[in-house]
C-alpha cells in the first residue's frame, strides 16, 4: 500500500512528511472558525500534551538511535560522544535564536517580548514564537527519512513513520493554541488561521534540509540525530512546560505530558 512512498527519494519522502506535519497544524488552527475562543485548562492541557511528545521523541527516535549509529559506526565507548555534541549543540543553537529572533510568548505582554527590540505587532510576535519552536521539529523529520535512504542498520522507515505520526499529533493541539490567541487579540478569523498555518511551513523547509544533509554527508547522523532532540527539548523546558504550569492546571497540564510521552513512546516502539 506505502510502497510508492517507500521508493521515493527520502529527500521527498521528508518533503512529504513535512507537509503531513504541517497539515495537522492547519487543521488545528482552522478550530478558530469554529470556536469563539480556547478554554485555558484545554491550553494547558495541549501544551502539556505537546511537550510530552516531544520528550518522547528526543528520546526514542532521535538520542537513542544516535548512540546506536555511533556503536555501529565504531566510536566503542566513545559511542555517547556524538549524542552529547550534537545534543549540547541543539540545545545551544535554540537558545541562540531565542535571543535573537523576536518574539513573544502567550503568558506575556508586548512589553516582555524576548530577543532584539523591534516594532513588530505582538501578533505577529506570537507567530514568531511559535515558528522558532517548529525548526528542530521540521529537522528531526527529514533526519529520520535522510537516516533510511542513507542504508544505515540501524534506521527503520516505521520509526520515520511513527516520528512524523508523533509530531503531526502534537501539531493539531499547537496549530489551535497560536490561531486562538491571534484571534483573540482582534484579528480575523482568516488571519488568525493563516497565521497558525503558516507557522508550521518552516517543518516543510526543515524536513526537506535535514534529510539532505544526512544523505550528502552520512558521517553526521548520530550528531544530526541529537542535534534535533537538543532543540526539541530547550523548546519544552524554556515554552512549553512553564505555559502549561503557570495558569493553576499544573495537575492536569503534568497528566496531559504523561499522556503526550505515552502516545510517542508506544507509537515510535510499536511501529519501529
Amino acid at each position: 500500500m506505502f510502497d510508492w512512498f517507500i521508493n521515493l527519494h527520502p529527500v521527498v519522502q521528508a518533503g512529504l512528511a513535512g507537509i503531513v506535519t504541517w497539515f495537522f497544524t492547519a487543521l488545528g488552527s482552522s478550530l478558530v472558525f469554529f470556536m469563539g475562543e480556547i478554554n485555558r485548562k484545554l491550553l494547558d492541557a495541549m501544551n502539556g500534551f505537546a511537550a510530552g511528545v516531544m520528550i518522547a521523541a528526543s528520546f526514542w527516535s532521535l538520542l537513542a538511535p544516535s548512540i546506536e549509529y555511533a556503536e555501529a559506526g565504531g566510536y566503542g565507548k566513545w559511542s555517547f560522544f556524538p549524542a552529547l555534541v550534537g545534543f549540547v549543540a541543539g540545545g545551544l543553537f535554540l537558545s541562540l535564536l531565542d535571543k535573537i529572533i523576536p518574539h513573544m510568548h502567550m503568558d506575556k505582554t508586548r512589553s516582555e517580548a524576548e530577543g532584539v527590540p523591534t516594532q513588530l505587532s505582538s501578533t505577529f510576535l506570537l507567530f514568531l514564537a511559535i515558528t522558532i519552536h517548529n525548526i528542530p521539529e521540521g529537522l528531526s523529520v527529514g533526519v529520520a527519512y535522510g537516516a533510511v535512504g542513507s542504508g544505515l542498520a540501524n534506521a527503520s522507515m516505521a520509526s520515520a513513520i511513527s516520528l512524523t505520526l508523533g509530531i503531526a499529533l502534537q501539531n493539531f493541539p499547537e496549530g489551535s493554541a497560536l490561531a486562538m490567541p491571534i484571534r483573540a487579540n482582534g484579528n480575523s478569523r482568516w488571519r488568525a488561521f493563516n497565521l497558525g498555518q503558516a507557522s508550521a511551513l518552516v517543518e516543510i523547509i526543515g524536513a526537506i534540509l535535514g534529510a539532505w544533509l544526512v544523505t550528502q554527508m552520512t558521517v553526521i547522523l548520530p550528531y544530526a540525530l541529537a542535534f534535533a532532540a537538543g532543540a526539541m527539548i530547550f523548546v519544552c523546558v524554556e515554552e512549553l512546560i512553564p505555559e502549561s504550569q503557570s495558569n493553576g492546571n499544573e495537575d492536569l497540564a503534568t497528566l496531559a505530558l504523561i499522556a503526550g510521552f505515552a502516545v510517542m513512546m508506544v507509537l515510535d516502539v510499536a511501529l519501529g
